[in-house]
């Protein structure tokens, strides 16, 4: 049985969508894969046990038996942690060829695992820094490669170019280099009116469709439909008192309309969006704020929406070396 470890040096980089692209690429190869994300506790202030919305995610794509708590254990410093480690891990490694664990970037953990580690990393000028590269080293042996991810599709190449070659003097190997992709970072309809604290008024069975993009109507003139056109599968926001806007967002691919300052739709924009299967969010807040939250909620988007599978199947099978994996981890293709 196998062990990999994935972990980075910076939280909201990708851990759980490579873990989930690189589990459900090992399960189609017809391997039995497990998922291990122990929390590691501070003895004076352990967290609350409780629902892990990743390790639930993992378990339901993984068709996995064990119980959540099983999966993503809350284990205390306090006392001998490479041996609690080992114990919580034993529960779920059994009869698998290779399990897939996340984590804090300690390789303390790897070792109690006996687990090869690839770290993950967002895009940034200073990848190739001194700091970083020393960090990768820190795991010795037990270090597999690194996987860059969020990388600008027009950067790829240059990135990869430019990191190959720094990193290869280093004896760190680039397993990955993914790139930027709206579909796997974005919202679904109820997220976002929950973190704008807005209502949905309407085709609240929508909730769950995956937002793309985002457009603002105009503050002042009806851009009409040409406009919005420009953006598909997006959200918009208009101010409340613009029926004129929002009838013409209506006509365009709108997946919901969001609309500011807490004005009510009237019943014509209400029976379009009826008609055509589109949520309306009423939102509290003035479109400036309004505006705010959505950027806020896409920089902490998670990865835990089934719709974003087959997106990060194409670009995991692409861009990821698997060959490297398999060998790394012993396992045959």
């Amino acid at each position: 049985m196998a062990a990999l470890y994935v972990t980075s040096l910076q939280a909201g980089v990708g851990k759980t969508a490579i873990c989930a692209g690189l589990g459900r690429h090992l399960l189609a190869k017809g391997k039995k894969v497990g998922f291990f994300k122990p929390i590691i506790a501070d003895g004076e202030k352990p967290p609350i046990e409780g629902f892990d919305s990743d390790a639930e995610f993992m378990k339901h794509i993984l068709a996995l038996e064990e119980p959540v708590d099983s999966l993503c254990p809350v284990i205390s410093e306090q006392g001998n942690l490479a041996t609690r480690i080992k114990k919580a891990y034993a529960r779920v490694s059994r009869g698998k060829d290779v399990v897939v664990a996340e984590g804090i970037c300690e390789r303390s953990i790897a070792e109690a695992l006996d687990a090869r580690v690839i770290i993950v990393e967002a895009y940034s000028q200073e990848l190739a820094s001194a700091k970083s590269i020393d960090k990768y080293k820190d795991f010795g042996g037990y270090l597999l490669g690194v996987a860059l991810n969020k990388v600008p599709r027009n950067r790829v190449e240059h990135v990869n170019n430019r990191l190959s070659a720094q990193f290869g003097e280093a004896g760190v190997d680039i397993l990955g280099m993914l790139p930027e992709d709206r579909v796997l970072f974005s919202l679904t309809i109820g997220e976002l009116a929950e973190h704008i604290q807005g209502e949905i008024l309407n085709c609240a069975e929508k909730s769950t469709e995956l937002v793309e993009n985002f457009m603002l109507g105009a503050m002042t003139v009806d851009p009409g439909p040409d406009y919005f056109g420009r953006k598909a599968n997006k959200a918009v926001v208009v101010r409340g008192e613009r029926p004129d806007m929002q009838l013409a967002a209506l006509e365009t691919s709108t997946k919901c309309l969001v609309l500011s300052g807490g004005v009510s739709p009237i019943p014509a924009v209400l029976y379009k969006a009826e008609d055509k299967g589109i949520p309306i969010i009423l939102a509290k807040g003035d479109t400036i704020a309004t505006v705010m939250s959505f950027e806020d909620a896409l920089g902490k988007a998670r990865f835990n929406q089934e719709k974003k599978l087959p997106r990060l199947a194409e670009i995991i099978e692409q861009q990821f070396n698997f060959q490297a994996v398999y060998k790394g981890l012993g396992l045959t293709d």
